[in-house]
This record gives C-alpha cells, sequence and structure tokens, in this order.
C-alpha cells in the first residue's frame, strides 16, 4: 500500500513538474549548451536510476514527437540543398533516417496546413481551410483523441496551435492533449519574447482547465531574455525526462505535438523597427556581410537547429532512441515577412512561389523522420506524400485502425523500407488569403486554377519543378480531366467558399 501510495503521489508531482513550469519563466537568452552531432550524449551522461523492483516492460508502440516549424522553406536545410544557413544536427536526424523529397504541405498558409496536419483532411474536406480566426469543431477528430483510449498514449502539446482559443470548442485540451502548453493566436505566437503563454494541466487544484495568462518574468516591462524557441525547447527536454522508462512509475508513451514559432517574423515589430527576424544574436552570423534581415533569419533557424540536437541528445542519453519516432516537417513555404528576402537563401530550393502560393515552392516542404532500428539510417522518399497522410502514419506506428472519414494514407510502409501499396491518386489544395485558388497533382501533372473562373495552368512537375512552363494549351485531355476533379475534390464551405474575397493573407 505504501509503495502505490508513493507511486501515486509520484505521479502527481511528475504531471505538475512535466514541462518544468518553474524553469521555463528563469531569465535566459542563450540556449543551453551545444550537444555535439558526432558524438553518443548517453556516454557522456550516463543514467543512473535507483534500484527497481523490477525490469521496466515497455509498450510495443514507441513515442511520437512531431515538430512542425513555421515558415521554414524547403531550401533552408543543408540536407536539401543549403550552402549558407548551417543545420549540422537536422542533416544529422536525416542521416539517421529518411528524408523526403516530395512531401507537401496540408495548405501554403499554417492554419489550414495545421488542421490537415492533425485531422488527416485535406482541404477540400477539412473545417480550417485559411488563415482567417476559425476553431475546429466539437465533431473535429483529431490525432490525440484517437491515442487516447487502448493505445494509452500520453498527449502533450507545447508551442503555437492557432486551431480554436480560449472557450472555443477547438481548445488543444478539448482535442486530446492532456498538457499544454504555448499560444493560441497568430499575433501572440509570433512575439519571440512573449509576456505569458496559456496553459493547462489537468488535475491538479487551481488549474483545472486554463489557467489563464503565466506570466514570463524574465520579458516583463518590454524585458527580452527569455525566447520563444528556448522556452518551448526546455519544456520538451523535460517532457522527454518526466516520460523516460524508469521503475516508480507505469511506462507509457507519449505523442508530443512540439509547434515552433521559429523562424516565422514578428511582423508588430517588422512595422515598427523594419526587421521582424527577432532573435536574440545573429551569431555564428555575427560577421558576414548579408542585410540583418537575413543574418537574423540564418540564425533563427541555426537556433532552431541546436534545439533539435538537444531533443536528440536527451532521447540518447535516457537510451530512447529505439523507443521514439521522430517527424520534422515545415507548415509550408518561406515567407518574405518581417524584411526577409526568399531569394537571398534560395530558401524555397529550385521552385517557384512562397509561402501563399500554390506553386511547389509555398507547398513543397521538408520532411525528416528517425526511428532507430525500424527506418534504415541515409534513405531518402521521392513518393508524394502530404500533410494529410501524418495522421494515418501516426496511428499506423500506435496500431490505432485508420479512420474511413480522412483523406491521408500512412506512409509508414515507406519508413519501414517496404512496398507502399497504397499510393495518392489525387493531392488537392486550396487558398483562400488572395483570391480563391485551387490546385491538385496527379502523378507527375499539376494544374492551378490561380481565381474563380479562371482557365487551369498545367506544368509537368518532373520535367518542369520550376513551374515555368505552362502546358495547359498543349494537353485538352489533361486538362478537362483536373477540372472534373476539382468540382468533385471539395464539400461546400460557408466559411471558405470559392469565391473572389478581398482579404490579404498578412499572417
Amino acid at each position: 500500500m505504501k509503495d502505490k501510495m508513493m507511486r501515486n503521489n509520484n505521479m502527481g508531482v511528475l504531471s505538475l513538474l512535466a514541462f518544468g513550469w518553474a524553469s521555463l519563466f528563469v531569465a535566459n537568452a542563450q540556449p543551453a549548451p551545444t550537444p555535439q552531432p558526432n558524438k553518443d550524449a548517453a556516454k557522456k551522461s550516463k543514467v543512473i536510476l535507483p534500484k527497481k523492483p523490477g525490469e521496466i516492460t515497455k509498450p510495443e508502440t514507441p513515442n511520437i514527437i512531431f515538430i512542425v516549424v513555421d515558415d521554414l522553406g524547403w531550401g533552408d536545410l543543408g540536407i536539401y540543398g543549403q550552402k549558407l544557413i548551417k543545420t549540422p544536427y537536422i542533416d544529422k536526424l536525416s542521416s539517421e533516417g529518411m528524408r523526403f523529397t516530395q512531401f507537401y504541405a496540408g495548405a501554403p498558409l499554417g492554419n489550414a496546413s495545421r488542421c490537415a496536419i492533425l485531422t488527416g483532411k485535406h482541404t477540400g474536406h477539412s473545417y480550417i481551410r485559411g488563415n482567417r480566426p476559425a476553431s475546429l469543431r466539437t465533431i473535429d477528430t483529431v490525432i490525440p483523441m484517437f491515442l487516447q483510449g487502448n493505445a494509452q498514449y500520453e498527449n502533450i502539446a507545447l508551442g503555437k496551435w492557432n486551431l480554436g482559443g480560449k472557450g472555443s470548442p477547438g481548445e488543444p485540451f478539448k482535442k486530446g492533449f492532456r498538457h499544454w502548453l504555448g499560444f493560441v493566436d497568430q499575433t501572440h505566437a509570433n512575439n519571440h519574447y512573449p509576456t505569458y503563454v496559456w496553459r493547462y494541466e489537468p488535475g491538479i487544484k487551481g488549474i483545472n482547465g486554463w489557467n489563464g495568462d503565466v506570466q514570463i518574468a524574465a520579458n516583463a516591462k518590454s524585458q527580452r531574455n527569455s525566447y520563444s524557441t528556448d522556452l518551448l525547447t526546455k519544456a520538451a527536454l523535460n517532457t522527454i525526462r518526466i516520460y523516460k522508462p524508469d521503475w516508480y512509475k507505469n511506462y507509457r508513451p507519449f505523442f508530443l505535438y512540439l509547434a515552433y514559432t521559429a523562424p516565422h517574423a514578428n511582423n508588430q515589430l517588422a512595422e515598427k523597427a523594419g526587421n521582424g527576424m527577432e532573435v536574440p544574436t545573429d551569431f555564428p552570423y555575427s560577421g558576414e556581410k548579408w542585410p540583418r534581415p537575413e543574418r537574423n533569419k540564418a540564425a533563427m533557424i541555426t537556433r532552431l537547429d541546436t534545439a533539435i540536437g538537444q531533443i536528440m541528445a536527451k532521447l540518447r542519453e535516457y537510451k530512447m532512441d529505439e523507443d521514439t519516432l521522430i517527424f520534422l516537417t515545415s507548415d509550408n513555404g518561406p515567407h518574405q515577412e518581417g524584411g526577409n528576402n526568399p531569394a537571398f537563401f534560395r530558401s524555397a530550393g529550385p521552385f517557384r512561389g512562397i509561402k501563399g502560393h500554390l506553386y511547389e515552392g509555398g507547398l513543397r516542404v521538408p520532411m525528416v523522420a528517425r526511428w532507430t532500428g525500424k527506418i534504415k539510417p541515409n534513405t531518402v522518399s521521392n513518393e508524394p506524400f502530404a500533410h494529410w497522410d501524418v495522421l494515418p502514419t501516426i496511428l499506423s506506428a500506435a496500431r490505432v485502425p485508420r479512420p474511413r472519414e480522412i483523406d491521408g494514407i500512412s506512409f509508414m510502409p515507406t519508413l519501414l523500407g517496404r512496398d507502399q501499396k497504397t499510393r495518392h491518386d489525387y493531392l488537392y489544395w486550396e487558398m483562400h488569403e488572395y483570391g480563391s485558388q485551387q490546385a491538385a497533382r496527379k502523378g507527375d501533372w499539376k494544374a492551378i486554377r490561380p481565381a474563380p473562373g479562371k482557365a487551369l495552368e498545367l506544368y509537368n512537375i518532373k520535367r518542369d519543378p520550376s513551374e515555368s512552363q505552362n502546358v495547359a494549351r498543349n494537353n485538352p485531355e489533361i486538362i478537362k480531366d483536373f477540372e472534373t476533379y476539382l468540382r468533385s475534390a471539395r464539400t461546400r464551405s460557408l466559411l471558405w467558399p470559392i469565391t473572389q474575397p478581398k482579404e490579404t493573407a498578412g499572417r
């Protein structure tokens, strides 16, 4: 009985400290010491656990960490050809797993992409199809809701949400996340030195529901000491620490949805200062004779890369590599906000367009996956997949059946080096911020309708990845096929009709 009470008390303490609340708000602008990419952190820091009454029984399903960063272009990473910005840890993550060359965002803007990731539906069927403020509905089912029940996952969300604010049916803790720390809306998230964050932690007196705004003292009174990337990384590291396998609690797998704001611009700051690429220091690019926004952007990405290295090192420290499946992607293509020039680093790679465009530069995004012992190291997939495929893939890892009412397919066979028998006939997108637009891809062909009533543009992605040659006039049968598909690919939406709105993107 005493041992049982001790375990229960420990779990209560663990729940309270799951994200290291006290340490999150310490004034510290510098990232943690940088781990060495080619050394095993476990050898440096041996984990010493208390004597245990028996062996740890691990579940057969992995921990899952899904990292989505904000406005990181396909060409911003070394593994996709970037030469100027240093990303050694993401490159190492790729070398230890699989890199995808034809992975697509759910939309060319963040809110709709995040909805596609979590619901498994493309923008013709998802509820949130653009960046206008909106909330997930009660009927919308997302990844952590499937992982509860028999899968028995602990579900944690950190960072940018944008799918429902306070009082809405889309609040994170109403969507299966047992623990949550972050930003509910765009404006709040884009300040990289937030003065407060929102938190939810169940079962603790005074925090059962929204805890209101948790103040970050280090950033009070216009101070700039606690950077959001560092804050979220610390919370992620504490999450791994809390859910590491040890003897005094029942070991359960966790799903961590980690949504960084970087390298999104602080547009409000840009309006005042002309440079919204907000970062504590432009190291290691301080000596470069680049425009300041570009030095800052590069520093934001490298700082983010260091954070990924810290997460990898923590998993090695606790010998959790083989127990954890990691994904890293971006919500859409690179932006030109906050004084940033996406052409400077060729952030879209060889592709046309940027964030907000249905051309490849707005939709083609990085995707890396690592699962030590399961995914063969240093492999590359050229198979087209999209954000709405994330949900069924994660459910496959968790051994949860795929729901029928989604558009996504599991790419787990590809990850495991098996035959990918199920493939997409079409990929579909909508974009509503610059006038309603549609796009679809079938095989090597991609069609784009730049506005309602406009003729379709047609590109062969394999021969013309930069989409420089519109070959619609030469392929009337292919155009006819796309016209038929586009009429059937979407359900009616009152919030996002196919019209010509006057709104602008700006998010």
